[in-house]
């Protein structure tokens, strides 16, 4: 199977203990000793604390199980069994070319007096980069089990600050941690000291109700899991998700680290990956074949790799009775024509992939007519729109919906309020998911900041990057700070032009956005045009959230840098200890002084770099920057 794809794996028992009295507890650190894990139990139950080299952090409370007709609270450990792991797994794609997996494990019995049938086994891990743990229910007494609420606390030493999200799509604020009142978003970001930063979340979601976190009403600094309805443990083959705790030095550490989530889920399980491609997409707005064409003639000059039709090609999107397996425009959004069928076949011609968007509502009646009908097509990738998403019943039906798709090969990309935990490394055909403020909200760049260094923690985050949308100057910080936003916010699948169209397209009648932004030849697009998807080395150069960042990431020889600043200008001073020491590389720099932001104009300039060079450049408030460094041996050897 090329799901594990393993370098070396190395497990080994260092402890075999039959049984343990109330009075032991469990000391495990992590690989390096950087984190330690103390297990106690009480007549509370069992508590996780978990320290560093300095201090606690903060402590985890095993509160127990409310079932429809039954609890459990169990306080008593034993069989307790601990392992360590060490390997190196490459990814299909991703941020990295390869990922360490590296922890210390434990496996034990909790047990309750008061309900002795009641089995239930807890599995912790503790990695340099944090702890995870998850629930194990015994398959014969959780059998008719219905899981009403899950007793799962947080407790800190501290009020400390923390960004805040409601729903997956809105708005972040700063809030301390006993001013959390509504269910919040995972992760959850959270700044102790300016040393010391703790993510919260879940990874390996796949059928079990999601979680959110609210207001311990026990503790005045304590957060409490809520799930979003009951789990049938059945259904959710006897395991919960992980509950994981992150830990850094910096914001940027956090980010660099976010491997650490793929890492709880299961290794890839396609044996054929060869039709699995990231890339880059350019939305067709116009809903005409006139426009299909275009974009595809667009995509093969601009080194595009995708052009995707977006809601309406087979009716509106939202009426129950449009029918996905017909070509059949909704008026509203295109006066039409939409011969479909011959987009497809041009650009499969071209080598350019089309993708279709598919509504919830459609995919919820006719998924198992629209996948093999689609693949029948020529068709690449599914876009699926608006799916319902919380409760245990919709996790597990969008779970099986991209195992389906993968069955038809065809590529996904979840829009809306899906929020990734990981599942892409147990199925890389899920590219990439909305669960993200994008380009659609108009976000500040200041608000880019913030979830730059939170919502990107859990993974790919489908961005609908634009460029010439009026509210790039007006709200974004211009068309260099897109730029950057397009290397710093990691996409499998980049959407680029989210509200743009070729200049051989017809005018766009109907829909989102605006009709204004035409790329005519003459705009310099090579930024875009040279970008890659995916990357071999990710590097957070600096960073504060919601103030500044500069990310640089690999591909092959060449590396690109992004750089952001929000409310002040800032003097970014970066040494270029990452490049090759052994070479010289050719610096193309992106960038828009004042006067150019208020022109809407872009500025390029090349430079030659190495190693030792500090790379210098002052960015005006709310703007950015974008540079590619080319290799000079692999440029000319390409050339040659």
């Amino acid at each position: 199977m090329v799901g594990s794809r393993t370098l070396v794996i190395v497990i080994f028992c260092l402890h075999l203990l039959a049984a343990c009295s109330p009075e032991n507890n469990i000391r495990l650190e992590s690989p390096s000793e950087k984190l330690e894990v103390n297990i106690i139990t009480d007549n509370q139950g069992l508590s996780l604390s978990m320290f560093d080299n300095q201090s606690q952090l903060l402590t985890v409370r095993i509160g127990g199980f409310i079932f429809e007709n039954d609890s459990w609270k169990g306080n008593q450990i034993s069989d307790i069994e601990i392992s360590s792991k060490d390997e190196n797994w490459e990814p299909v794609y991703g941020e990295r070319s390869y990922v360490q997996n590296r922890y210390n494990e434990v496996i034990f019995a909790l047990n309750d007096d008061a309900n002795p049938n009641q089995k239930l086994q807890l599995l912790c891990r503790v990695y340099d980069e944090g702890i995870a743990f998850r629930y194990l229910f015994d398959k014969q007494s959780g059998s008719d089990q219905i899981l009403t609420q899950e007793e799962t606390s947080f407790s800190f030493d501290g009020d400390y600050k923390a960004w805040v999200a409601d729903r997956a799509q809105s708005a972040y604020r700063e809030q301390k941690i006993s001013e959390i009142e509504n269910a919040c978003e995972r992760p959850l970001l959270i700044k102790r000291n300016d040393n010391s930063y703790l993510a919260l979340g879940e990874a390996a979601l796949v059928d079990y109700a999601r979680m959110k976190f609210i207001h311990d009403p026990n503790s005045s600094l304590g957060l409490k899991i809520k799930l979003a309805g009951t789990v049938d443990l059945e259904e959710a083959k006897y395991q919960s998700p992980w509950r994981y705790v992150m830990v850094g030095e910096s914001p940027g550490e956090l980010l660099e680290h976010n491997y650490f989530i793929e890492n709880l889920n299961e290794a890839n399980q396609l044996e054929d990956i060869s039709w699995i491609k990231p890339g880059k997409v350019i939305r067709e707005v116009t809903l005409t074949t006139e426009g299909g064409l275009a974009c595809v003639d667009f995509a093969v000059r601009h080194n595009l790799q995708y052009v995707e039709l977006d809601a309406g090609w087979y009716g509106n999107e939202y009426d129950d009775q449009s029918d996905a397996t017909t070509i059949t425009v909704d008026p509203r959004r295109s006066p039409g024509p939409l011969k479909l069928h011959r987009i497809i076949d041009y650009a499969n011609s071209k080598g350019i992939g089309i993708i279709l968007y598919v509504n919830r509502r459609a995919l919820e009646k006719q998924l198992d007519e629209v996948l093999p009908l689609l693949q029948s097509w020529g068709v690449k990738g599914v876009k699926y729109g608006f799916v319902n998403v919380g409760p245990q019943e919709w996790t597990s039906w969008l779970h099986d919906a991209i195992r389906k798709a993968a069955k038809y090969k065809l590529m996904v990309d979840v829009h809306d309020e899906y929020r990734p935990t990981g599942y892409s490394r147990t199925y890389p055909n899920l590219m990439t998911q909305e669960g993200i403020r994008g380009d659609e909200e108009s976000p500040s760049v200041e608000h880019t900041l913030i979830t730059l260094f939170t919502r990107m923690l859990a993974g790919a985050g489908d961005n609908t990057n634009c460029y010439l949308a009026p509210r790039v100057q007006e709200k974004m910080g211009g068309k260099t700070a897109q730029m950057a936003k397009a290397v710093m916010l990691y996409s499998p699948w980049q959407f680029l032009y989210w509200y743009d169209r070729p200049e051989r397209s017809p005018h766009k009648k109907g829909g989102a956005g605006a009709a204004k932004g035409i790329l005519y030849e003459n705009e310099d697009l090579s930024f875009y045009d040279a970008l890659p998807t995916t990357w071999d080395e990710t590097i957070v150069l600096e960073g504060e959230i919601g103030e500044y960042a500069t990310i640089a990431r690999r591909n092959g020889d060449n590396w690109f840098i992004g750089s952001l600043t929000s409310n002040q200008s800032k003097d970014i001073n970066i040494p270029l200890e990452f490049l090759d020491q052994e070479n010289q590389y050719e610096a193309s720099v992106y960038f828009q002084s004042a006067d150019d932001l208020k022109n809407n104009e872009v500025s390029r300039e090349t430079i030659r770099v190495n190693s030792k060079t500090v790379f210098s450049r002052r960015l005006p408030e709310n703007s950015g920057l974008a540079v590619i460094f080319r290799n000079i041996y692999s440029l000319h050897h390409s050339a040659n």
